[in-house]
């Protein structure tokens, strides 16, 4: 079945459905951010949200649109874990039933929240295992419902309320958005942002920020068509993963974002140290690339008003030590 691509208006309708369901996050500023871009940064911290990350919102956009024999079915989904925590609390708000299957090396801290939601847990293999195709056998099995990371409408406009709500945080101090910098891995974020942007702000640009090494939306924005990563990148940004753009991501994406940024592990160690010394957050590796691009100048910010995605908050904490000790 081809699902319709969601629109500006799948976004409004997500912020009414998601209204006291989940936490209207800050607009942060600091003057050192400022200085160091040369601009204006308004940052969306993401980690404050419930589960840690920004996939609360779509998860639960998702699961409130679930007929009463799809809850009764329960859900599936696959995730290295930000994903899967959302849809674990989600269902759980809803009494609905959540298998999640997830990568043998997901990091503790996303296994353990997951568990704590009362989902049941698969494991497979990130490297051998064609994580669609699993998560279409188990809810076979099951006469479950899939609720994909990334590419399905309800997901993509539950994301995009969180650029809904920068927008408007902005206007009300009197800033406009000259471009947004945005996490991505399969593009589910970036293209709930880039229609929440179209309609609210529309001279704004819209990036996609990934790491080094797992660049598809990036190859695929530059080729036209969707290109796939060889899977052989460094694995510190385990939330962005992605082989290649979901179909219905890449539909929304292409003719909307302005193009694609990478940034290397230096500068994401060093975006870590940096959300954690000066804005006072802990942001995992995935979540902290946006802000890795800005630090860098990647994306330029001199004399212009930059937004940008802290995306998530779930970081091993072996992990984060390596970024304070390396960065």
């Amino acid at each position: 079945m081809t699902l319709p691509l969601p629109t500006h208006a799948d976004v409004l309708a997500a912020a009414e459905r998601l209204r006291g369901r989940v936490m209207r996050t800050p607009m942060l500023r600091h003057p050192l951010l400022d200085s160091l871009a040369g601009g204006t940064v308004l940052v969306k911290p993401e980690p404050l949200q419930r589960t840690g990350s920004f996939k609360f919102r779509g998860a639960t956009n998702a699961v409130l649109q679930l007929s009463p024999a799809q809850c009764a079915a329960g859900v599936v989904t696959h995730s290295s874990g930000n994903h899967g925590q959302a849809v674990a609390c989600a269902a759980a708000s809803e009494g609905v039933k959540a298998l999640i299957a997830m990568p043998k090396d997901a990091p503790a801290i996303k296994v353990e929240s997951t568990r704590r939601w009362g989902a049941e847990i698969t494991f497979f293999d990130r490297a051998t295992t064609d994580r669609d195709a699993l998560a279409r056998e188990l809810a076979g099995q099951r006469g479950a419902t899939i609720l994909p990371p990334f590419d399905h409408p309800h997901v993509i406009a539950g994301q995009g309320t969180l650029a809904l709500e920068l927008v408007e945080d902005a206007r009300a101090a009197g800033l406009a958005l000259d471009a947004m910098a945005v996490c991505t891995g399969g593009g589910g974020l970036v293209a709930g942002c880039a229609l929440a942007i179209e309609g609210a702000s529309p001279g704004t640009e819209v990036w996609a920020v990934e790491p080094e090494g797992w660049d598809d939306t990036a190859l695929s924005l530059a080729a036209g068509t969707r290109i796939a990563n060889d899977g052989k990148g460094a694995m510190l940004c385990d939330a962005l993963l992605s082989l290649r753009p979901g179909e219905i991501t890449f539909a929304v994406n292409q003719p909307r974002l302005a193009g694609g940024l990478v940034v290397t592990p230096e500068e994401v160690f060093r975006a870590m140290r940096f959300a954690f010394e000066a804005l006072k957050l802990v942001v995992e590796p995935g979540g902290a690339v946006a802000l890795a691009a800005v630090l860098a100048g990647k994306l330029p910010a001199r004399g212009r008003c930059i937004g940008l995605v802290l995306s998530g908050g779930n970081v091993d904490p072996a992990t984060f030590g390596r970024a304070l000790a390396a960065a």
